[in-house]
């Protein structure tokens, strides 16, 4: 899987999961909600200080944003 996807589908996944909006990531992060609504579609390539801050927004580790999906569900 292309690399942009992956980062995208793991960044909204882990925010639906801590229940929070592309406005309250913007607010913790400082990145604009077109960028993190391009992130999620896979349109962008962020940078690794752009995971970090994005992993610090959700109150994760930063390879979880990188992490490739489990095959064993």
């Amino acid at each position: 899987m292309d690399m942009r996807k992956l980062v995208g589908r793991n960044f909204a996944r882990l925010r639906r999961e801590k229940d929070l909006t592309q406005e309250q990531i913007e607010e913790r992060s400082g990145l604009s909600q077109q960028y993190l609504s391009g992130l999620e579609r896979g349109n962008r390539n962020p940078t690794v200080i752009t995971l970090y801050e994005l992993a610090q927004a959700l109150g994760v580790s930063h390879v979880e944003l990188v992490k490739p999906e489990s095959t064993d569900q």
